[in-house]
Order: structure tokens, then C-alpha cells, then sequence
């Protein structure tokens, strides 16, 4: 009900404002009263349209004031600008012409540049080239014993000293105080004299022996020259004419002979001496009185001769060779008839034997037909690559190496790696030597060593790189090359301490073929040579076991000679 009675109600308010609005205009006021507000309004809008009419008015005389200003303005501008651009083309014009110009002489400068690099190319290419000649010159100029594979027998006058390793102590010469004197050996006298004591102290009183027997020996070579004789009748037939008599005696085959001593004396003044044909005959002469006067055909046929009886030696050397785990190997240059030949020399370190080989010719023509050729061990060599076809391991000389590294040293002194690789050298060399006969080799040590081998070989590769090697010197970096790809056969003696870690023994035995040949022979043909061989075989053999290699010698030549077709040498073993 409440609703309804306030809907109820604002209906009647509506009703009653509307019956008044209709009387309004029923009676016209409300048109009246519209009407003055039309004409106020439209007086109101008269006015605005007025002042409006008057500002457009002004706004319209401004602009044309402003635009008025703003064309001089603009004049005025136009007026700069084509000035500017006048300039400012000029300028361009101007810079035109000096761009011109100066890519004229940018292009002379070209010219000339080029040209001047062009010489400075030739000029450093020349430079490069004559200093490459000249380290070139330099390392041949400086090449010895200690740089390269050069002996210290072939050391010129003038040139370096062969340095002594032992340190001075600054002590004077001789016995020092308190050490034991080393006194000559005393030896039971043939002769005995005896010096009376002198009076004065034998009758003076205040002198009294000691019990003490002074003794003083001098001691004298005396050379017997013993001749034995043997003679018989000698019979004829008278029906043929035939002479004959009594055999002799072996050994007695010409009117005079020599037994064993004479020819072991001459033999070993000839062999390990190397005294000269001429020398030793005149010698043994004047050692006896001239009763010995052999001939040079004599002492010529004496290698032959103790060739022809030592093949029991040569077989025992062999079968030392073939059975040693390792062996030392060399190639040695010799002259036979003013002709090139070689000499292979083969050495066991293990078993104290070495062979001699005459060769024609050095390389897989002198390894064919001797024990080399067979040998199933590890080989110790220098780097020559003929002989990395024999054997099962393979060993490199480091002394070698060390000498090639201080030849790098000193003709490459800019690169680090070549010193750095002598010092491991010498580290790992000083590793081994100081390992007693019972200590084995340490695997930890021996990795790091060899760590350190790898990380040496790439410094070499980097400055090698970065730095290429000079065509007139290339050793260090063929040396860096080697070292790299036989890493294998240059380190073996840190992994089998059977192994040495030189050739130095193999060396050491050249040299005696060397000194001989040098001072006191002149071969005629490769024979010789083959039978000088078997005599430095043999005699390397008697003095490795400790004999008395005169006496053994004396008998070897007391044995009975084979015959030629058995006792025959040639170049092979």
C-alpha cells in the first residue's frame, strides 16, 4: 500500500507542473516570456558574432603584418643561404680541384712507395739471404768435437781447447800430507849386492842397527836374440836325381824363419801402436844388435798370416755378438788404393766383444753378409736410418744429439728450446749414470722426464712457427724434427737399462782403426783392409779377457796355418 500511495503522489506533482505549463501557454505567457529569452539570446550572440568579427579582423591584419615580417625574414634567409651555397660551392669546387691534386700525388706517393718497397723487399730478401750465408759460413767456421759429429782426433791448431772436466783443488802437485805414498812395486832380484856399512857408523858407539834392510832395485830390459838351428844330410838318387832329407821341424819351413815372438812383437807395435813398416824393421834392428833384419813384405803379411789362424776367435766373437741383447754399431770412413771404403764396426757392451768389418761401400750394400744383418736385438746408433731395417729396438746416440743441440745454441741463440732440450738432456743422463747396478728405473721419474721432452718439443714447434728456419741453416730444426718423430728410440735407455744412452764405445773402437790408418798405413785393396779388421777384432778380444795379448799372440802365430781356401778373408764376416 505504502507503494502504491508514493507512486500515487509523484503523480499528482507531475499532473499539477503540467497543468500549469498548458495554462502557461493557454494564456500566451509562456510565449511571451520565450521570446524575450530568444531576443536575449540573440543579442548575446550578436555580440559575440561582433567581437568575434573584430578579432578575426585583427588576427587577419596580424597575420598579414607577421607574413609581411616573416617574407623579409625569409628574404633575408634566402638571401644568407645563397650566399652560402655560393660560397659553399666554391669551396667544393676548390676542394674538388685540391682532392684532384692531392690524388695526383697521392698516387705519385703510391708509385714511389711502392717502388721504395719493392727495393726494400729486394734489399731485406738480400739481407736475409747473406745473413742465412753468413750463419751458414759461421757454423761451419765453428763446428767442432763439441757441436757436431766431427772427432776431437781431427781438433785443428788454433782452434778450441779439449776442455778438462776435473775441478782445480789449488793444491800443489804430488803426494798430499797424510795420504799413503804410492811406491814402484818391488820384485825379487836376480842379483843381490851388498854395500858395507861405512866405518864411522859401523865402529862409532853411538851407533846401533836397526834391523831394518834398506833396499833400492833397478830394473833392466834385456833382449836375447835365440837362434835354434836344425840341419840334415841330404841324400840323391842316382838313378833320378832326386834330392831329399829329413823333415824338419813345423815351423821350419825357409832357410831362416821367425817363431811367434818376433812376429807378435812387430804385429802388436803395427796394430796397436801404429808404428810404421819402416819404423818396426828398424827397431827390432837396432834392438838386437842387427841380428833381426825383417823385410816390409814380411811385416806386410802379418795381418794376413794372423788372420788366416784366429778362426776360433772370430767364431767365439760372433756367437758374443749375436747373442748380446744389445749391440753398438758404426759405420767409419777408410781409404783403400786412394779410394773411399768403409769400416763397420760392431760392439757388444754386455759382452766385451767388438768386430771389425771391411765394407766397399757404407749403407744396406755394407750390412748385407755380416752378423748386422741377422741380429735380433736392440741397436745403439748414430742417427743413420740404414740400420733402423735391422734389429728389434733401436737406440740413438744422445752424445750426438747434445753436440747438435749446442750447435743450434749457438748459431740459433734467439730460441729458447734448443738450451732447454740440453738441459733434460743432461738431467735425464745424470738420472741414469746415478742408478746403482741393483736400482731399476722409476716409471714415475721416467714419465714426468718424458713429459717434459713432449712440452720442450712444443716450444720448438711454436718458435719454429712463429719464427720459420733459415735455408742455410736448418740443423736446429732438422734436429727438432728427429727429436720428435724417433722420440721412441731417443729415450729406450730410460725404459731397458740394458740399453746405453750413446755410441760412444763404437766410437772409441773407429778411432783405433782410425790412428792406425792415419799414422802407419797405405792399402792396396780391400783385402787388407778385411784382415787389419779381424786383427783389431782379435786383439779387442784378448785384452777384454785379461790375457797377456803378447804371449797369446806369440802362440796364435805358433798355431798351424789353415789352408787357403779356409783361411781366406774377404769382406764379410
Amino acid at each position: 500500500m505504502r507503494i502504491n500511495f508514493e507512486s500515487y503522489s509523484a503523480l499528482q506533482y507531475r499532473n499539477r507542473a503540467l497543468s500549469r505549463q498548458v495554462e502557461e501557454f493557454k494564456s500566451g505567457e509562456k510565449y511571451v516570456m520565450m521570446e524575450a529569452d530568444y531576443k536575449k539570446l540573440l543579442r548575446f550572440h550578436n555580440q559575440e558574432m561582433e567581437r568575434m568579427e573584430r578579432e578575426l579582423a585583427k588576427a587577419h591584419s596580424e597575420t598579414i603584418t607577421v607574413r609581411r615580417y616573416w617574407s623579409e625574414v625569409m628574404d633575408d634567409l634566402d638571401k644568407e643561404h645563397q650566399a652560402e651555397v655560393s660560397r659553399l660551392l666554391a669551396k667544393i669546387e676548390r676542394l674538388e680541384k685540391e682532392k684532384l691534386d692531392l690524388a695526383r700525388q697521392r698516387d705519385n706517393t703510391k708509385d714511389k712507395l711502392k717502388e721504395r718497397t719493392q727495393q726494400y723487399y729486394s734489399v731485406a730478401a738480400e739481407l736475409e739471404e747473406e745473413r742465412g750465408k753468413n750463419k751458414k759460413l759461421t757454423a761451419q767456421l765453428n763446428k767442432n768435437f763439441e757441436n757436431s759429429s766431427i772427432p776431437s782426433s781431427k781438433q785443428k791448431a788454433g782452434k778450441k781447447k779439449i776442455p778438462n772436466s776435473r775441478e782445480k783443488t789449488g793444491r800443489k802437485q804430488g803426494g798430499q800430507p797424510g795420504h799413503k805414498g804410492h811406491t814402484r812395486k818391488q820384485h825379487v832380484p836376480d842379483i843381490t849386492y851388498e854395500i858395507p856399512a861405512p866405518a864411522e857408523y859401523a865402529d862409532n858407539p853411538d851407533y846401533y842397527e836397526t834391523g831394518k834392510i834398506i833396499r833400492k832395485q833397478k830394473i833392466s830390459v834385456i833382449l836375447n836374440v835365440q837362434i835354434v838351428e836344425y840341419t840334415t844330410k841330404e841324400y840323391r838318387n842316382r838313378k833320378t836325381g832326386a834330392r831329399v832329407h829329413a823333415l824338419f821341424p813345423k815351423g821350419y819351413v825357409n832357410e831362416v824363419n821367425y817363431d811367434g815372438t818376433v812376429k807378435a812383437l812387430a804385429f802388436l807395435l803395427g796394430n796397436e801402436c801404429g808404428v810404421s813398416h819402416g819404423k818396426i824393421r828398424r827397431l827390432l834392428s837396432e834392438l838386437t844388435n842387427g841380428e833381426i833384419e825383417i823385410s816390409d813384405g814380411m811385416i806386410n803379411g802379418l795381418c794376413a798370416e794372423f788372420s788366416a789362424r784366429t778362426g776360433r776367435e772370430k767364431t767365439e766373437i760372433i756367437k758374443k755378438l749375436m747373442t748380446s741383447p744389445v749391440m753398438n754399431v758404426d759405420f767409419t770412413n777408410a781409404s783403400v788404393n786412394g779410394k773411399s771404403a768403409q769400416v763397420l764396426v760392431l760392439a757388444s757392451p754386455s759382452a766385451d766383444a767388438a768386430l771389425y768389418i771391411g765394407r766397399e761401400k757404407k749403407g744396406h750394400k755394407g750390412v748385407k753378409g755380416t752378423p748386422l744383418e741377422n741380429y735380433a736385438g736392440t741397436i745403439v746408433h748414430d742417427h743413420d736410418t740404414t740400420f733402423y731395417k735391422y734389429g728389434t729396438g733401436h737406440q740413438e746416440c744422445t752424445q750426438h744429439d747434445i753436440r747438435y743441440l749446442t750447435g743450434s745454441i749457438q748459431n740459433e741463440a734467439e730460441l729458447e728450446w734448443n738450451k732447454q732440450m740440453l738441459e733434460l738432456f743432461r738431467k735425464m743422463l745424470h738420472y741414469r749414470n746415478s742408478l746403482s747396478e741393483n736400482e731399476g728405473l722409476s716409471p714415475t721419474i721416467v714419465s714426468e722426464l718424458e713429459a717434459e721432452y713432449d712440452r720442450i718439443l712444443e716450444t720448438a714447434e711454436k718458435e719454429y712457427t712463429d719464427e720459420p728456419p733459415n735455408d742455410y741453416y736448418r740443423e736446429g730444426y732438422n734436429l727438432f724434427l728427429r727429436l720428435r718423430k724417433y722420440k721412441e728410440n731417443e729415450l729406450l735407455f730410460l725404459h731397458d737399462k740394458r740399453v746405453p744412452a750413446n755410441n760412444s764405445l763404437c766410437e772409441r773402437l773407429a778411432r783405433v782403426y782410425k790412428r792406425k790408418q792415419k799414422q802407419a798405413v797405405t792399402l792396396r785393396s780391400l783385402k787388407n783392409l778385411c784382415y787389419i779388421c779381424d786383427s783389431l777384432s782379435i786383439v779387442y778380444l784378448l785384452r777384454s779377457n785379461e790375457e797377456n795379448v803378447y804371449q797369446k799372440i806369440a802362440e796364435i802365430y805358433g798355431r798351424e796355418r789353415p789352408p787357403k781356401s779356409e783361411g781366406k778373408t774377404d769382406a764379410t764376416a
